[in-house]
């Protein structure tokens, strides 16, 4: 049986030189076993006619929000009933903008926010657009929210320049979606606890010690694991950032002995464990009551270790269990790694190195190597952290029986 039978897909055109490229995405979709519906903008069709889109998809294609048709139904509801996914490409900075902000102005607009299935989104522009801080506001905006983002490569682009902002290739689109096809839900009737975010020490009311976590890796994998069908209960120190998956219980803590609480109970059932947190290990002896105020030119803290959580949950850890930690190394990366997972009792440990550009603290991408008891079974290059995200679950389904 093809790969797709009885799944039907949503491809979006949107007005941009690489529409033409969709025609071959049609094509893999068909070829694949899935029925096709073409939703497009006026402006691509500058671009591919409706001839070839409806030819290749072997279905009418919808462009006008208020087309009249027999039988009556409105179509871009009808639209998002029947599609079990959505792709957007190429998805031009307009329709990036108008999905991130609730803006609905033309039928894909609009069908866009009647839909509540997967929707991945192939960004294709000039460098300097691509590049613009609104862009790619827009674009972390949207894969906060679950959207899945196939980024553009650095390529020649069609103003003459070179440089990010190329589509990706239609084969590459189609493997991102056929890959979340095959792992949707293969986490289903699991639970999964993750920690994510910083933990914040208080010195005084107003003071804290903490530390750069943004908890983007954290989410990141609560996210995917929700996606793949696990219950999942996040633990998150500080942060700013939201869960948008209704599998996703979220606890909020702000100290390491919090966490620790939070996440020994959570543990105590859960099938899967991974511990992206990045958890003070010391916190100060004494706490005051008081805001500390300037009288000396010197502040003397003293300090005492917190629990080591990924030790606590390995000493915990039943069989059937599966226990992921995190490293952030700064030198020494893969001995001290391995010195972790034997100390902690883990079945991994992913390691982050400061040395590498653009991963880490802050950034919205990542690049890991990821070590179980028989060595090193997986180095990423730099990627975004939803993909880290869906390599690390990749790794922990191919390699453990849950």
């Amino acid at each position: 049986m093809p790969t797709g039978a009885g799944k039907n897909i949503a491809v979006c055109v949107t007005g941009g030189i690489a529409a033409y490229k969709s025609l071959s995405l049609i094509r893999l979709f068909k070829k694949a076993g899935y029925a096709v519906k073409t939703v497009v903008t006026r402006n691509a069709l500058q671009f591919v006619t409706p001839l070839s889109l409806e030819t290749l998809s072997q279905n009418p294609l919808y462009c006008d929000t208020f087309e009249r048709r027999e039988p009556y139904e409105v179509e871009h509801v009808a639209l998002a009933d029947w599609a079990d996914m959505v792709v957007v490409a190429p998805a031009t900075a307009n329709i990036i903008g108008k999905y991130a902000n609730g803006i609905a102005d033309d039928a894909l607009s609009t069908f866009l926010l009647a839909v509540n299935k997967p929707v991945f989104m192939a960004p294709a522009m000039n460098t300097v657009m691509y590049n613009q801080l609104a862009v790619q506001e827009n674009i972390s905006c949207l894969e906060a929210r679950g959207v899945h983002i196939i980024r553009p490569v650095k390529g020649a682009l069609a103003c003459g320049s070179e440089g990010d902002g190329r589509m990706a290739e239609p084969e590459t689109i189609f493997n991102t979606v056929l890959n979340h096809h095959e792992t949707f839900g293969r986490f289903a009737n699991i639970k999964a606890v993750v920690t994510a975010g910083p933990t914040y020490e208080q010195i005084d009311p107003v003071r804290f010690i903490g530390n750069n976590s943004s908890g983007k890796m954290g989410f990141a994998l609560a996210e995917v694991l929700a996606e793949q069908g696990a219950d999942v209960t996040i633990v998150s120190g500080p942060t700013h950032l939201q869960t948008n998956n209704k599998n996703i219980h979220r606890i909020d803590v702000k100290s390491a002995a919090q966490m620790e609480a939070e996440t020994v109970k959570a543990f105590a059932d859960c099938n899967v464990a991974i511990m992206a947190a990045a958890v003070a290990d010391f916190t100060p002896k004494k706490v005051e009551n008081q805001k500390i105020k300037k009288t000396s030119d010197s502040l003397v803290l003293e300090l005492v270790k917190t629990t080591d959580i990924l030790a606590e949950l390995g000493k915990m850890k039943k069989v059937g269990q599966i226990l992921v930690g995190f490293a952030l190394e700064t030198n020494n990366e893969l001995e001290n790694a391995v010195q972790k997972l034997k100390n902690k009792n883990a079945d991994f440990i992913v390691l982050n190195s400061l040395k590498d550009e653009k991963a880490g603290f802050g950034y919205d991408t990542n690049k890991v190597t990821i070590l179980g008891k028989s060595g090193v079974v997986f180095t990423s290059e730099l990627k975004s952290k939803k993909d880290i995200a869906r390599d690390i679950l990749d790794v922990v389904m191919k390699n453990v029986n849950i």
